[in-house]
């Protein structure tokens, strides 16, 4: 896949000057991501010296870290960072916090307020034939579906509640899986959905509405799957960070990096380089 058209930008820890102000700061970290925000590109965000800024993901732009040793990457509140050396990444026990929702299956007592709101459930199809059903609360339906990189999706029930959508999932999820790992995402960005598979699954759902998205990607061939933060931006599905370097696309989960110190300067890794080699 051939690098997109356009002026070429570096982002890396030789110019973070002109994020954190002058100086260049003592240590970076990666301590999240940002794969669909209100506005903008999707994003990594580093922090320094408590500190937290994004870094837009734009296609065209050159991604210059060097990953060095990873850690827990603390918490993050209103901007400030607060930084944690335990050796669990991307978070450790003390920093690892569990969504109540996560494993729900509409047996609880709605605990939170989102709880209370309307809820849509929906199919959502990963190239080229991985399906799973998922529920959201209806306003966050097309956002939601762009976080996960779906390909496609039909919006299939909409219901008054979390509770009751997540019984639905349930009974759904007997037949059609509610997870998609990210590897098996990977294996699919250079396929298409198999149109007759999907729409023989929708077809028995009498849809409300359906999805098609495009992320601005196109690869002749499957990306490798790598933890890297050095190369041309492609764009993003999703988690996924499409870079290319040498000649090679490859296919990054933003979740891997979160945790890493972050430096310029030539790595031991034949596939990382320092900031001058662009």
């Amino acid at each position: 896949m051939s690098t997109p058209p356009g002026d070429t930008h570096v982002i890396g820890p030789a110019n973070v000057t002109a994020l954190f102000g002058s100086g260049v700061p003592a240590s970076v970290q990666i301590v999240g991501y940002e794969t669909t925000p209100g506005e903008g590109p999707a994003a990594l965000r580093v922090a320094s010296e408590g500190r937290v800024e994004r870094v837009p993901l734009l296609a065209g732009e050159t991604l210059a870290y060097t990953l060095g040793e990873r850690h827990c990457a603390g918490t993050t509140e209103d901007g400030v960072h607060e930084a944690c050396g335990n050796k669990d990444a991307p978070y450790c026990d003390d920093h690892t916090s569990m969504w109540p929702c996560a494993r729900c299956v509409g047996n609880c007592a709605m605990p939170l307020e989102s709880c209370h709101e309307e809820h849509a459930i929906y199919l959502a199809a990963f190239a080229p034939d991985t399906f799973k059903v998922g529920v959201t609360r209806s306003w966050r339906l097309d956002t939601r579906l762009r976080e996960q990189g779906a390909d496609r999706a039909a919006h299939i029930r909409t219901v008054e509640d979390g509770k009751r959508a997540r019984q639905i999932e349930y009974g759904i999820a007997e037949e059609i899986p509610d997870r998609v790992r990210v590897p098996t995402k990977i294996r699919g960005l250079a396929e298409h959905v198999d149109d007759d598979a999907w729409e023989s699954l929708v077809a028995a759902y009498d849809p409300i509405e359906r999805f098609n998205f495009d992320y601005g990607l196109a690869f002749d061939a499957r990306p490798v799957a790598e933890t890297m933060a050095t190369g041309t931006v492609l764009g993003t599905k999703g988690r996924v960070l499409a870079l290319e370097r040498g000649g090679t696309t490859y296919a990054v989960d933003m979740r891997n990096l979160v945790g890493y110190d972050v430096t310029e300067g030539a790595s031991d890794r034949n596939r990382q380089s320092s900031l001058s080699a662009f």
